[in-house]
């Protein structure tokens, strides 16, 4: 994970165009989409972070934006709400 206000924009550019970054997040928030997201784009340079790949934001702890990947959210919001066996229904 990057964080936005820690990296220069050369540095930024120079990871972008080497694939080093393809996904943002919101560090607050906890949730990654892609750089083109339009609800990604508005977070505040202090609260953005930037990934290789989906797999080390959801390692992070992040969900998927309800945005921009909208069925991938979907699948999160629907295991979040499925019953586990410390959850006692009783």
């Amino acid at each position: 994970m990057i964080r936005h206000s820690e990296i220069n924009a050369k540095s930024l550019r120079a990871k972008l165009r080497l694939g080093e970054i393809q996904w943002g997040g919101n560090a607050r928030l906890k949730i990654y989409g892609t750089l083109k997201c339009k609800s990604g784009k508005r977070t505040k340079k202090e609260n953005r972070v930037f990934f290789k790949d989906e797999s080390r934001a959801m390692e992070a702890g992040f969900r998927p934006c309800g945005h921009c990947l909208n069925a991938k959210y979907q699948l999160w919001k629907n295991r979040k709400q499925l019953p586990g066996p410390w959850t006692s229904r009783g």
